[in-house]
């Protein structure tokens, strides 16, 4: 997922004092992303091998994915979205003990999974998304800004997926949970083509200079509309020779959509190239999930290219990028950056084509990509902890 545009003076948001953590969304958002990225990956092996019990109710293969999805990406989520909501909307986003309690209710969640018993877990943690909804919607109507709408929706339909995930486990209504967890990737992923369709050509024209990019309306509609309906079929469980073709064509389209964009053209430029390497895993994951429900291969490879490989290696890019921007420091990457990007990279590639191409090998290659995940989000953790903490460079709010 790509990163909001640096934020403008906000009238109705005026310096105040206070600790720096408290005075934006991607500030605590962002550093308890990083750091539960880490701690969940970690947790997953004894979880997965029965070391560690979680929830009673929720088995180790539900926690992760639910924990993966609704706790680490809806952090980030939420950070990037009362981030870029004050510069779409013009109103505050939280902030201060506003948003120190919005992050510990996230934080609590994420304890209430693994040691709290599961209605706790359950209320905090469906609760906390349906609040977020709320607020960044009531921001887009009392603004009028009809332009994030979608945006909005999205949220709204991330929140309802949540509460359907609990609600599956309690046997209130009768679902596979995992049906819910799969309605919640697709949102994501169409989150990442609304959002990463704006930003990617844009950052993209602006630092490569005499770029030429046409954009195509009907092209993005038209990928949209085929992504939207391939991954509701495979959330709902539709005909899977159906919703294979329609698959296919969505991948082909985003992968159209992308080459568009000249992705060969950020090479030299490691804080706009990582973000069309992000995009490029959903075309990738796309075209693998189609020979999933065509039954050609596992979809287990599929699911991880859409997560690790487009989720984790967009949410990274837009970690860095945003905290860089926000803490008014130059948007260039360092080599502890492409560090973290590159394990980004092997680690989806391990966890993807690993089981794919050496089956034999699947559980070293688990091992792998879930190390590589770990280094990635701890070297971002170890050199942006300090500037999240800290107030801007430049003396300004935010």
């Amino acid at each position: 997922m790509p990163q909001p545009t640096p934020p403008v003076p906000c009238a109705a948001s005026p310096a105040v004092p206070g600790w720096p953590l408290l005075r934006l969304g991607f500030r605590p958002f962002y550093l308890g992303a990083a750091a539960f990225a880490v701690v969940a990956m970690g947790l997953w092996f004894p979880v997965f091998t029965g070391r560690i019990a979680v929830a009673p109710g929720l088995g180790p293969v539900l926690w992760h994915a639910h924990e993966m999805l609704y706790g680490f990406v809806v952090a980030v989520v939420v950070g990037f979205l009362f981030t870029a909501g004050r510069v779409w909307t013009g109103l505050a986003t939280p902030r201060g003990p506003a948003l120190g309690a919005l992050f510990a209710w996230w934080t609590a969640a994420r304890v209430a999974a693994v040691c709290g018993p599961y209605a706790l877990f359950s209320l905090l943690d469906g609760s906390f998304l349906v609040v977020v909804a709320g607020v960044f919607i009531g921001l887009l109507v009392r603004s009028g800004n009809r332009r994030n709408a979608a945006v909005g929706g999205v949220l709204a339909a991330l929140a309802l997926a949540n509460l359907l995930f609990h609600l599956a486990v309690l046997g209130v209504v009768p679902i596979d949970p995992m049906r819910a967890v799969r309605a919640g990737i697709a949102l994501v992923v169409l989150l990442e083509c609304i959002i990463g369709g704006r930003v990617i050509p844009l950052f993209t024209r602006n630092a490569v200079p005499g770029l030429d990019l046409v954009a195509s309306p009907r092209r993005d509609g038209l990928a949209a509309i085929v992504t939207g309906a391939g991954l509701a079929g495979w959330a709902c469980g539709v005909s899977a020779t159906a919703d294979a073709w329609l698959l296919a064509a969505a991948a082909v389209l985003q992968a159209w959509r992308l080459l568009s964009w000249k992705p060969w053209r950020s090479l030299g430029r490691p804080i706009l190239w990582v973000l069309h390497l992000g995009y490029g895993w959903i075309p990738v994951g796309l075209a693998l999930l189609a020979a999933a429900r065509a039954g050609w291969i596992a979809p287990s490879p599929a699911l991880h290219a859409l997560t690790v490989g487009s989720m984790g290696g967009l949410i990274l890019a837009m970690l860095t990028r945003t905290a860089r921007a926000h803490t008014g420091r130059a948007l260039q990457a360092g080599s502890v950056e492409v560090a973290a990007y590159a394990a980004l990279f092997l680690a989806a590639l391990a966890r993807v084509a690993g089981p794919l191409l050496l089956p034999a090998l699947t559980l070293q290659a688990l091992l792998a990509s879930g190390l590589l995940w770990m280094l990635g989000f701890a070297l971002y953790f170890a050199r942006y902890a300090r500037w999240l903490l800290a107030a801007r460079v430049d003396g300004r709010d935010g």
